[in-house]
Formats: C-alpha cells, structure tokens, sequence
C-alpha cells in the first residue's frame, strides 16, 4: 500500500513539474510574441473590437480623443466629436503617435493576437488616403509640428509631401478666397481632419 502511494505522489509530482515548465514555455513564448508586437498590430485589434474612446498624444503636442474606426497600411482613421455635436474624422500617421490613452481592458485586448484583417487595408497608405480627399476637393484641417493649423483644401499629393490651398476652414475652395499656399512634408503632418459628413476613405 506504502508502494501504491509512493507511486502516486511520484507522479504528482512529475505533473506538478510538467505542468510547471509548460506554464514556463507559454509564458517565454508570450513574451517573444509581444517583444514582435507593432503599434500598427494593436491598433488593429482595437479597431476589431467594439471601439471605445482613446485619447492619441500627437507630435504636434496635441492629444485627439475618439473611437479609432479603421487602420491603413500606415495611419489610423479615428472618430473625433467636437462642439456643437458634429463629429469628424481625422488621419493620423503612425510616426505621429507619441502615446495612447486607454482603458485598461482595452489595453489587454489590443495585446492580443489581431483577427485576420482585409488585404486593402494593409496596402492603403496615408498617401493614398490624402489623395481621395484631394480628388474630392474636400476642405480640411491639417495639423502640423509643431502645433501649427492649416485651414483649406489639399490641392495635390506627391510621394511624400502635399500642397494645400489655405482658405477659411469649413468654406469650399474658391479662387478668391484662396489666401496662399504651402507645400507640405508629410513628415511635419500630425493630423488632417475632415467633416465626417463628407465621407472619407477608409479601408
């Protein structure tokens, strides 16, 4: 009987240790996992959740507050609610995130493996997106670094800069109204936001 104990501690023990050593793989494959893990991956699973507000710190030194609706190859589209209850949407690039402000479910969540994702997303770049609100001749708000706001409408895009005609914000673009115009890098872009009435791109 002695025996027949001996045996069974034996292998609880051996159990114990197993299950021990796998707890200890799974956690070192974890912590591989999120060591690989990209904002752009968290902002994915965010966005295929039920979104609920964030608040992005911005190289220009603002911070954005909204729900985060959809993510492209290198930008984020984010809803954005402002005085008297009209809500926009504004683009924001990747390399102009500084931090993000989050619920601590959220936070876990987006830590989480993302669901697959569509295909045109992961290809449309903030480029592209400027482009369509170029094309549509959309008025916006560009914020630029550092903390500088341009009223008007994107005139064109190239490779990595656009050109902005500087008008009143809300207005169309009208010759007369037109008072300059700056070209723009990218890489001074913070934020362009737009009305959400006036439908932008997303992937």
């Amino acid at each position: 009987m002695r025996w027949e104990r001996f045996f069974e501690d034996l292998e609880d023990q051996l159990a114990a240790e197993w299950e021990a050593e796998r707890a200890a793989l799974d956690s070192e494959a974890e912590r591989v996992r999120v060591s690989r893990l990209e904002l752009r991956a968290r902002l994915v699973a965010l966005v295929q959740g039920e979104p609920s507000s964030v608040s992005i710190a911005l190289s220009d030194g603002s911070t954005l507050d909204g729900a985060p609706s959809s993510v492209g190859a290198d930008w984020m589209a984010l809803r954005v609610s402002r005085a008297p209850a009209r809500e926009s949407i504004a683009l924001v690039p990747l390399r102009a995130v500084r931090a993000i402000g989050a619920a601590h479910g959220e936070v876990l969540r987006s830590a989480r493996t993302a669901g697959p994702e569509s295909r045109l997303a992961q290809r449309v770049t903030f480029g592209f997106a400027l482009r369509d609100l170029a094309r549509r001749r959309v008025p916006v708000m560009v914020g630029m670094v550092p903390g500088r706001v341009l009223p008007g409408t994107i005139d064109r895009v190239g490779a990595d800069h656009l050109d902005i005609a500087l008008h009143d914000a809300g207005s169309p673009r009208r010759a007369a109204e037109v008072r300059g115009y700056r070209i723009v890098a990218f890489d001074a872009v913070a934020w362009v936001r737009v009305d959400a009435a006036a439908g932008v791109m997303t992937p």
